[in-house]
């Protein structure tokens, strides 16, 4: 209710806003008041400016060569320094781990507009490198050591299982746990990387799968169109028969990447050769593991229903912004693939 009660606005025509200070001074806020009461905390900060429309606050409004959304990266790293300098000032640097990665990969479609993903394939809404590919950088200061560099795979749900453990927490075991407990990796550099596959889904399909350096992809398909050449979420790539506007099944022979020598996915590896058949062998029986023992759940958003969305938030009289509330009329939604 606090956040919908203040005036933050975003001028479209310049991008100015004053946001990423408010989340900032809220996160430093949180942190000092829970600190001052001796508890420990959990703080999930997610600044927003990166996402469309970019903005930035004064201090950092055209100081980028990379235009606005340089701007809002500028002071995403502000704020984030910010943050774990606070943890310095009140001395519980040493005792906090702070984990930095992003939900998904570049929004290319975007153009200036949005992220580079650098040498991967594609962007946002793909399950290409581009878009699934996040940075993940971890921070504890005596505990990780700066600088080191892990090659384990690990998604956002591993996050879940981590935190708790180093919280002295087991996590429920009334349900399947998806993410997997990455402390022992981050915490000891001798430690060898686990071995566990990464799932690429794209709604309810499993569209490819990734186990060590091995990518294999079952499904195929970039985004609807007819231009063969052009593709709004691989902007400026193009790869016969893996950017591809039909969603083209290969679940009978997956299409396979080494994707630690071809992060780009652009070198398909021949089915008739050693390697395929290799990777393969090791590749088909987990899919099929994985297939037979799935417990599908059920999606929050599997039923669409346009008068939960916020339409008169608190705090939205202050602003003179409310709008009717339309009937409730949920309905299963159609997702493609």
């Amino acid at each position: 209710k606090q956040w919908y009660q203040r005036r933050v606005p975003i001028t479209a025509g310049d991008g100015l806003s004053n946001v990423s200070q408010i989340f900032l001074q809220e996160g430093l806020s949180f942190i000092e008041k829970v600190h001052s009461d001796g508890n420990p905390f959990f703080l999930y900060w997610t600044p927003d400016a990166t996402h469309g429309p970019n903005y930035a606050s004064p201090m950092f409004l055209e100081k980028s060569i990379r235009g606005r959304y340089g701007d809002a990266v500028m002071e995403m790293d502000y704020c984030v320094g910010k943050i774990l300098q606070k943890l310095k000032e009140l001395g519980i640097d040493k005792n906090t781990f702070v984990f930095f990665t992003s939900d998904n990969g570049a929004a290319t479609y975007r153009g200036s507009a949005g992220g580079d993903n650098g040498p991967f394939l594609c962007g946002k809404e793909t399950t290409y490198e581009g878009g699934m590919r996040e940075p993940g950088i971890a921070w504890w200061p005596g505990s990780i050591p700066a600088g080191t560099i892990t090659h384990q795979l690990g998604n956002i749900m591993d996050l879940f299982t981590t935190s708790l453990t180093l919280a002295g927490v087991k996590p429920p075991q009334d349900r399947i746990i998806d993410g997997i407990d990455l402390s022992p990796v981050l915490l000891d550099q001798s430690v060898p990387v686990i071995d566990r596959p990464i799932w690429y889904y794209r709604g309810n399909e499993m569209m490819a799968v990734r186990v060590g350096a091995y990518k294999a992809h079952y499904w195929m398909w970039t985004e609807f169109g007819q231009d063969p050449l052009k593709f709004t979420f691989c902007r400026g790539q193009y790869i016969s028969n893996v950017t591809v506007h039909d969603q083209i099944d290969h679940t009978d022979k997956p299409i396979l990447f080494n994707v630690n020598r071809d992060p780009g996915e652009k070198y398909i590896i021949a089915f008739k050769s050693k390697e395929y058949k290799a990777a393969m062998a090791t590749i088909d029986p987990i899919v099929k593991e994985h297939k037979a023992n799935l417990v599908p759940g059920v999606p929050s958003l599997n039923y669409c229903d346009v008068a939960v969305q916020n339409w008169a938030p608190p705090g939205c009289e202050d602003l003179g912004y409310c709008l009717p509330v339309p009937d409730s009329n949920p309905k299963l939604c159609v997702w493609t693939h």
